[in-house]
C-alpha cells in the first residue's frame, strides 16, 4: 500500500524569535514530501469582528489599527518570503489572514495534511502575550497533524531518528497514522512504551508488538522499549528522546476544548510545556 504523503503543509509565520527557525524546518519537510508550503500570517483580529459578528461592536476596531495588523503581517510574509527563498521551497504561497491566530489555524488546517507553529514562549515580547495556549488550542479544535517547533535550539534534521509514545489508545494510533509519511522514511523508529500492563485490553500479551508489526510492514525500521514513569510519563518521554538523541516525538494528544477553556492531560501538557524538540501531536 502506498503510503499517503504531507502535500499541503501550513506554516504559522509570525514575528517571533524562533521564526526563522520554524520556517527552516517546514522547509525541509517541504522538500522531503514535496509539498507545498503555505506561510500563513495573521492580522490578529478575528474574522467575527471583522464581519461584524462579534459581541465587540466593529467601530471599536479602529481603522488605523486593522491598517497597522494588516502591515505587520505583510512584513512578516515579506521576511518569510525572503527566507523561502534563501532556503529553496519549490512550491510556496504567502498568505494574509484576516483573523487571529487561533481561528486561522484551525480554519486551515482543514484544508492542510500538517500545520507547523511554534511553542508558546511567554519571554518573546513579538508574540508572548498574544498567543499563550495556541498549540493547545490548534491540537484540540484543528483536523490535521500538528508540529510544534520549540522556541529554543537549532534543529538540523527532522524524521532521522523518531521516538513514539505508544500506550494502545485511539490517539496513539491516530498519531502513529499521520506520521506515517515521515516514519516510513526514518533512519530508526523507536515505540516507546510507558509503564505498559501486560494483557490488558491496550497492550495485550507483547506490548508494542502488533504496532511494530504494523510499521515494519510499511517499510520503517522499527523497535520497541518500555520504560518506567516515575510518577510522570511526560518527562520519561522527553528523557527517552533525549537518550536516544532523537530528532522527533510522535504522540497523540489527550484533552479537550469546552467554554474557552483547554483541559489538556497531563503528558501531553508536561511535552508541550518541556519540548527540547520538534513535537508531532495529533487527537
Amino acid at each position: 500500500m502506498e503510503v499517503a504523503v504531507y502535500k499541503t503543509i501550513v506554516l504559522h509565520a509570525d514575528a517571533s524569535r524562533s521564526a526563522p527557525t520554524r520556517l527552516q524546518l517546514a522547509a525541509l519537510i517541504a522538500e522531503q514530501q514535496q509539498a507545498h508550503l503555505v506561510c500563513s500570517a495573521m492580522t490578529g483580529i478575528s474574522r467575527y469582528v471583522y464581519r461584524g459578528h462579534d459581541p465587540v461592536p466593529h467601530d471599536v476596531i479602529r481603522a488605523d489599527l486593522a491598517q497597522l495588523a494588516t502591515a505587520r503581517a505583510r512584513k512578516v510574509l515579506v521576511e518569510h518570503a525572503r527566507l523561502a527563498g534563501t532556503h529553496g521551497v519549490a512550491s510556496y504561497e504567502e498568505r494574509l489572514v484576516n483573523d487571529d491566530a487561533y481561528g486561522g489555524l484551525v480554519l486551515q488546517s482543514r484544508y492542510a495534511d500538517l500545520v507547523i507553529l511554534g511553542q508558546a514562549d511567554r519571554d518573546d515580547p513579538a508574540t508572548g502575550a498574544s498567543q499563550q495556549g495556541l498549540p493547545e488550542y490548534v491540537i484540540l479544535n484543528g483536523c490535521c497533524p500538528v508540529l510544534v517547533v520549540p522556541f529554543a535550539g537549532h534543529f538540523a534534521s527532522i524524521g532521522k531518528n523518531i521516538l513514539v509514545a505508544w500506550d494502545g489508545s485511539l490517539h496513539a494510533a491516530r498519531a502513529i497514522k499521520n506520521a506515517l509519511p515521515l516514519l516510513v522514511n526514518a533512519g530508526r523508529v523507536i515505540v516507546t512504551m510507558v509503564d505498559p500492563v501486560i494483557g490488558d485490553d491496550d497492550h495485550g500479551e507483547e506490548p508494542g508488538a502488533d504496532i511494530a508489526l504494523h510499521l515494519a510492514r510499511h517499510g520503517a525500521a522499527v523497535e520497541t522499549q518500555a520504560i518506567a514513569s516515575d510518577g510522570d510519563v511526560g518527562e520519561a518521554l522527553m528523557a527517552a528522546a533525549d537518550r536516544a538523541q532523537s530528532d522527533l516525538l510522535v504522540m497523540g494528544a489527550y484533552g479537550h476544548s469546552r467554554l474557552h477553556e483547554i483541559m489538556l492531560g497531563g503528558a501531553t501538557r508536561t511535552v508541550l510545556e518541556m519540548a527540547t524538540l520538534p513535537v508531532l501531536l495529533s487527537r
